[in-house]
C-alpha cells in the first residue's frame, strides 16, 4: 500500500492510500453526487483541472470499458473515493478503474471519509487542493504551500484546452432532417449522438471558429456545448453567439453554452459556492411547473431570479428554469429570437433522461424557422 494525502488550501489534510497513478496533482476539489456513471464523469471535458470527490462510497464496481467514454481521455485532475472495488464485475468491463487511472496518469486517493470531506466542502466551498502520494508526499506545511500556488477556477480560460483541433462531422442516423453547427467548448460524445438519432447532421467546430465558418455550413441551427472554466473568459464565444442571434439562426445551448448565451443576452455570471455536480438534481420549468431530475456539472451560474424577464439587444428574455434546492438559474429563453439553453445535461449518458426531449424542442425550433422544410428537401 502506498500512502497518499488530499490537501486543501485551508490546511485540512485527509490521509489515505494511492489509487490510480502515484505522484502529485493540483486542481479545484469538487464533489459529485452521482451513484453511477463514473466513467462518463472522468472523461467529461467539463471536469478539466478539477479533483473530483465521489460521494457514493463504492466506486469501480463495473470496471472500465471502451464504449462509455465521453471524450478521448480522462480530464479530471485527480480522483477521490472512499471504498474502491477490489475486483470489477460487469460483462462489458475490460479492465479495472484503478488500472485505467494509472494508465492515463491520473493521481487518486482512496480510503478517506468522503462524507466528512463533502460536508466540509459544502460548508467552506470548493477550493484549491492537491493529491500527493509516493515521493510527492511532504510535510503538511509544504504540501499546503504547493496547493496555494496553484491557479483558481475563477478567471480560468480552459475551453481552448479541450476544444477539437479541427472540424469533424457526425452523420445523421437515417434520413437527414437538419444540419447543425456545434461550437465545441468541451462537447461530450453523447451530444452529437443524441442529435444524430433525431436526423441531425452535426458539424463540430473548434472554439476559434468565426461566424463565416458557421455560415459556410449553411446550418439549420447552432449548438453551444458544455465546457470547463469561467464563462467570463469566453469573449470570442459570446461575440460569436451574438452574431448568430443577429442572423436569427435557431440556437440551443447546454451548461457552459447556457452561460455563454446568457452573457450574450446581457446577463452576468458568478462562481457558485460549491456548484451542482451529480445525477439527481431537480429543475423546475417556470412555464409549465414541471420538475425534471437532471444531471449537472457546473460551478458557475447566471445571475437573476427564476422566471425573471428582462430586455436585451435581441428583445425580451426569460430566465426559464431554476433549481428548487437553492434557486439557481437553470435555463434562459429568448422570447423574440429563436434561442434557448439549459444549465443541466439532457444528453446525460448515464442518465437520468427526463430532459432528453429538449433535443426534440431544438428540432421543432429549427423546423418552425424553416417553415417545416428539412435540409434533405433543400432550401
Amino acid at each position: 500500500m502506498t500512502n497518499a494525502a488530499l490537501v486543501l488550501e485551508d490546511g485540512r489534510v485527509f490521509r489515505g492510500e494511492a489509487y490510480g497513478a502515484v505522484g502529485e496533482s493540483l486542481g479545484e476539489v469538487v464533489f459529485s453526487t452521482g451513484m453511477t456513471g463514473y466513467q462518463e464523469t472522468l472523461t467529461d471535458p467539463s471536469y478539466h483541472r478539477q479533483i473530483v470527490v465521489q460521494t457514493a462510497p463504492q466506486i469501480g464496481n463495473t470496471g472500465w470499458n471502451d464504449e462509455d467514454d465521453e471524450s478521448g481521455r480522462i480530464w479530471v485532475a485527480g480522483y477521490v473515493v472512499r471504498d474502491p472495488a477490489r475486483v470489477p464485475s460487469n460483462w462489458r468491463s475490460t479492465r479495472s478503474l484503478d488500472d485505467e487511472l494509472a494508465r492515463q496518469g491520473i493521481v487518486g486517493i482512496a480510503g478517506i471519509d468522503t462524507r466528512m470531506l463533502t460536508r466540509h466542502l459544502r460548508e467552506q466551498g470548493a477550493m484549491r487542493a492537491g493529491v500527493f502520494s509516493g515521493d510527492a508526499l511532504d510535510s503538511p506545511e509544504a504540501m499546503v504551500e504547493r496547493v496555494r500556488t496553484a491557479p483558481g477556477m475563477k478567471g480560468a480560460d480552459l475551453a481552448g484546452d479541450v476544444t477539437t483541433a479541427s472540424p469533424y462531422v457526425v452523420d445523421a442516423i437515417g434520413e437527414r432532417r437538419f444540419r447543425v453547427a456545434a461550437l465545441d467548448l468541451g462537447i461530450k460524445t453523447n451530444t452529437p449522438r443524441m442529435m444524430a438519432a433525431r436526423g441531425i447532421e452535426v458539424h463540430v467546430l473548434p472554439l476559434t471558429s468565426t461566424y463565416r465558418d458557421i455560415a459556410a455550413i449553411e446550418p439549420d441551427g447552432v449548438f453551444l456545448s458544455n465546457g470547463p472554466g469561467d464563462p467570463a473568459t469566453q469573449a470570442h464565444a459570446v461575440d460569436l453567439t451574438r452574431e448568430v442571434l443577429q442572423h436569427r439562426t435557431p440556437l440551443f445551448g447546454i451548461c457552459f453554452g447556457n452561460q455563454i448565451l446568457g452573457r450574450a443576452l446581457g446577463r452576468e455570471t458568478y462562481k457558485m459556492r460549491y456548484g451542482h455536480r451529480g445525477l439527481n438534481i431537480p429543475v423546475i420549468d417556470v412555464a409549465t411547473g414541471k420538475v425534471a431530475i437532471t444531471a449537472q456539472n457546473h460551478g458557475f451560474a447566471l445571475e437573476g431570479e427564476p422566471g425573471q424577464e428582462f430586455g436585451s439587444d435581441f428583445g425580451r428574455v426569460q430566465l426559464s428554469h431554476y433549481c428548487p434546492n437553492d434557486g439557481t438559474v437553470e435555463g434562459v429563453r429568448a422570447l423574440e429570437v429563436p434561442a434557448f439553453s439549459v444549465q443541466y445535461h439532457p444528453e446525460a449518458a448515464a442518465g437520468p433522461h427526463d430532459a432528453a426531449p429538449l433535443f426534440d424542442e431544438f428540432c421543432k425550433l429549427m423546423s418552425d424557422s424553416t417553415g417545416g422544410q428539412t435540409t434533405s428537401e433543400g432550401r
